[in-house]
């Protein structure tokens, strides 16, 4: 069978990385990309830098990556469901819920996967993570909490920290524990003098009754990804950063002394800090994606899923915005 042949639209920060893999992934030949700025980056080697998305097109492409900035993507992304071509879309999927809206119709309408590139999902950390939280390992979940944060991106301009980062935990959080979000609640702040909020804190509840916490900056100088469920058993604790993930097990010591005996809550158990496989995820996404149009495996993100991250993100910019909590079970 001939090789997928991909196209890439956008040649910024990710777009590179996605340069790098489509170039090397198997079963797939990487016939160019275009940018606004050409190929500024280096980023391509033998393939060409088009003009446009029409050359991209016209070059003979069966799927494409678009990396380009999220204003831009429902125009790119109707321009590539017309002329037939599967397709992937850095998150967020699009500046809000009626552009998602616009794009899960195109696609749907013309047959095509399309997809959403929430890496998150191909961390290896999280991946394990949700394996043994599908085999009842915590057993009932209470609590999932994350903390993403560091330094501002330059490169970010058109969406603000709630876009651009929390709509990572608000995927992983939806995915991992298999339940939708009917309700959250967010304050932010502007601290660095941009138009776009740079701190976020949200408080979720999930259908599964779990409670969410969502801590995501561009204020500190110190780079954290973490997500932390706690249950009935205990506690994982990945860091996507490492793609470690550590198992905190609830005390089944019996307690002799009388001071502390008395307390009916969690104590402390064993800690395990399980050795996994760690894959780079963007090559894992890619390979979903890639499988996805073949039709062999459906673990890439449905863009349906990738609606629903930015359907839940606006909802904590209107909740901030009014200081009311915002309902999504209608959504």
């Amino acid at each position: 069978m001939a090789n997928l042949r991909a196209g890439l639209a956008g040649l910024g920060m990710m777009g590179r990385n996605h340069a790098r893999v489509l170039r090397n992934l198997e079963g797939v030949d990487f016939v160019g990309a275009v940018d606004a700025a050409s190929d500024n980056s280096n980023s391509l080697t033998t393939e060409p830098c088009y003009e446009s998305l029409d050359q991209l097109i016209d070059a003979g492409i069966d799927m494409c990556v678009v990396a380009l900035p999220t204003e831009i993507h429902l125009e790119a992304g109707l321009q590539l469901a017309a002329a037939g071509v599967h397709t992937m879309l850095e998150k967020p999927l699009a500046m809000n819920g009626d552009e998602c809206d616009q794009l899960v119709k195109a696609f749907d309408d013309a047959g095509l996967l399309a997809c959403v590139g929430h890496i998150e999902r191909f961390n290896p950390a999280l991946q394990a993570l949700r394996s043994r939280l599908e085999a009842g390992e915590l057993g009932q979940i209470f609590q999932i909490a994350t903390r993403r944060q560091g330094p501002f991106p330059a490169r970010i301009k058109d969406v603000g920290v709630i876009k651009d980062l929390a709509t990572h935990d608000i995927d992983l959080t939806a995915w991992i524990t298999d339940s939708p979000y009917e309700m959250i609640s967010a304050q932010v702040a502007h601290k660095a003098g941009r138009d776009h909020e740079d701190l976020v804190a949200a408080t979720g509840l999930l259908g599964n009754g779990a409670i969410a916490n969502h801590l995501v900056n561009w204020l500190s100088p110190v780079k954290e990804r973490t997500t932390a469920i706690t249950g009935e058993r205990g506690c994982f604790i990945a860091d996507t950063l490492k793609a470690d993930l550590t198992f905190c097990a609830n005390g089944s010591v019996t307690t002799v002394w009388d001071a502390v005996s008395t307390f009916r809550g969690v104590t402390e158990g064993d800690v395990i800090r399980y050795a996994i496989a760690k894959p780079e995820p963007l090559l894992v996404e890619h390979q979903a994606f890639r499988d996805g149009v073949l039709g062999t495996a459906s673990n890439y993100v449905p863009i349906h899923e990738g609606r629903m991250s930015v359907i839940v993100a606006d909802a904590c910019i209107a909740s901030a915005a009014t200081g009311t909590t915002q309902y999504l079970t209608q959504k």
